[in-house]
């Protein structure tokens, strides 16, 4: 039977491929200009549909509460047949397979699909926060950090299977319907829990894997730029992304394989030490005797010190503020600020990397599936960034703490909204990146905090109620960006708006409010100072 190591390893190689493919909502601005002429859909009803992938989220505390009650197979296969269902059957209407469907009907369906990411993040989060105890942010990162690059791995495979454009709209459906249920099957007996009974070394493990990850996300970045990508057929990237995503697996097995040897080895040196040392104890019984009880000794003392090491990083790598429910966290100060500060920020990031599609349009870009690929491939770095920060920094005293972190990234996410108003690609090219990196990056940093804050025991119903506000948001913000739109493209013409002005005023909002939520989370991390100076 495999060890509690190996078995620990796994779920996280699981949780990888699983969020790897769980950002299907990312797909929704490679698809929806022509989703919208389809259609004949009015911008105000395609930012609705933006928003009902968004709403999902708002019952994203259903997956919570099953995850406490359910097996977390079982949780994995409920959020893979809602996705099934909500894509599988936009499919079938798309490919004219189906009769007409009602807007209302397509609005529930999206809304199913949107609900269907938050069951399968909760399994992910779930295992990586328990089954790494001692190195929560660092699991987390890496496993979140594939979540970004979920539009960049699906574009690959639509571009390596098809080459009509409509095709290639169909396709991103298809595949949003059928990939995670797969993927589910496949990744169901790596994903559960283990009972963890103390610190163990996993330095070497996540040195290797941010070697592949990294690796990863610079391979994907590479893939995004038409000079590099085009000496590569789609296929040829495709099988190259495969690899990097095997990779994790085999690297872990590899590195399970070589312990054993190497304990199969020091098993036999120490059965020759010990038939050498029972043939020299006929001739110096006393020495041998006294030699051994020496050793013996050191390799207690070995274990002792071994042992109050373990303690100590425990003690240094262990900590929530307190442990409450959802009634008692609502009534905090410091849940409201964070709230704010996450609709201010990470969720201001979402919407405009869900209107990316819209975006590029109006201002003449033609390379938009590029620009996703971009984006996906910025913000998988963003997601990792504060797992090598927390994993090579955490006991340096010059280590910000999870709010301060906050407070450094939404400073340069206000700056690229103002950024997005000079009209030339390169500054929309330079402020997706950004804005990609730093919603990643605050996304993966929100998974800790909110169980440093509000307990361990609760998380997975927690965590749903703080990331409500991304659906809000989506609808708020969406909304008044549509209504600008419509108000720079005029009553005339076909309702499209091309050039600077039918984004201005809406990238001025989004810096404003950016910079809002840079004072709160500085607020935030003035309540809770003392807390994360505590376990610095």
């Amino acid at each position: 039977m495999p060890n509690s190591s190996l078995l620990q390893w796994l779920s996280l190689v699981g949780s990888i491929w699983l969020q790897s493919i769980n950002g299907t909502n990312s797909n929704f601005p490679a698809y929806s200009s022509q989703l919208k002429q389809l259609l004949s859909m009015s911008q105000l009803q395609l930012n609705n549909l933006a928003f009902a992938s968004d709403a999902g989220k708002l019952f994203g505390w259903l997956s919570g509460i099953a995850a406490i009650y359910l097996p977390l197979w079982a949780v994995l296969f409920i959020g893979a047949v809602l996705g099934l269902i909500g894509y599988g059957v936009q499919y079938l209407f798309i490919t004219n397979q189906i009769s007409s469907v009602s807007y209302i009907y397509l609005f529930l369906l999206t809304l199913l699909a949107g609900n269907s990411i938050c069951w399968i993040n909760t399994v992910c989060y779930v295992v990586t926060i328990k089954n790494f105890p001692f190195n929560r942010q660092v699991a987390v990162g890496i496993t979140t950090s594939y979540l970004g690059l979920s539009a960049k791995i699906y574009t690959d495979f639509v571009n390596a299977f098809y080459s009509s454009p409509t095709e290639r709209d169909n396709a991103y459906l298809l595949f949003n319907s059928i990939f995670p249920l797969i993927v589910c099957v496949i990744s169901a007996p790596l994903v559960r829990e283990i009972n963890v009974q103390k610190s163990r070394s996993t330095k070497g493990g996540f040195i290797l894997m941010f070697f592949i990850t990294m690796g990863t996300g610079i391979y994907a970045i590479i893939g995004c730029f038409g000079s590099v990508s085009s000496r590569l057929s789609p296929l040829k990237n495709l099988i190259g992304m495969g690899v990097f995503l095997i990779a994790p697996l085999v690297m872990i097995l590899v590195e399970e394989k070589s312990r054993e040897a190497v304990k199969s080895w020091f098993r036999r040196e120490t059965t020759k030490v010990h038939n050498n040392t029972c043939a020299t104890e006929v001739i110096n019984l006393g020495v041998v005797e006294s030699h051994g009880v020496i050793k013996e000794e050191d390799h207690v003392q070995e274990d002792v010190m071994t042992s109050d090491n373990d303690d100590h990083e425990v003690q240094e790598e262990i900590g929530v503020k307190e442990e409450i429910g959802v009634k008692l966290m609502v009534k905090r100060v410091e849940f409201w600020l964070y709230f704010l500060v996450y609709f201010f920020g990470a969720t201001i990031g979402l919407v405009f990397l869900n209107n990316l599609g819209q975006i590029a349009e109006s201002r003449g870009f033609s390379g938009t599936s590029s620009l996703v690929s971009l984006s996906s491939s910025f913000g998988f770095f963003g997601r990792l960034l504060p797992s090598l920060l927390d994993y090579f920094f955490s006991r340096s005293k010059y280590m910000l703490s999870r709010p301060a972190s906050i407070v450094a990234l939404m400073t340069p996410m206000a700056a690229s909204f103002l950024l997005l108003l000079n009209p030339t690609n390169l500054a929309l090219y330079l402020s997706t990146a950004v804005i990609g990196v730093c919603t990643g990056a605050i996304t993966s940093i929100a998974v800790t905090t909110t169980t440093e804050l509000f307990g361990e025991k609760n998380f997975s119903v927690n965590h749903n109620i703080v990331v409500a506000n991304i659906p809000i948001g989506s609808f708020v913000y969406g909304y008044l960006a549509a209504l600008v739109y419509r108000e720079e493209a005029g009553v005339d013409g076909d309702g499209k708006c091309m050039g600077i002005e039918c984004y201005k005023r809406t990238f001025s909002l989004w810096s404003s409010l950016c910079f809002l939520g840079t004072f709160l989370a500085l607020a935030l991390y003035v309540r809770t100072r003392k807390f994360y100076s505590q376990r610095l």
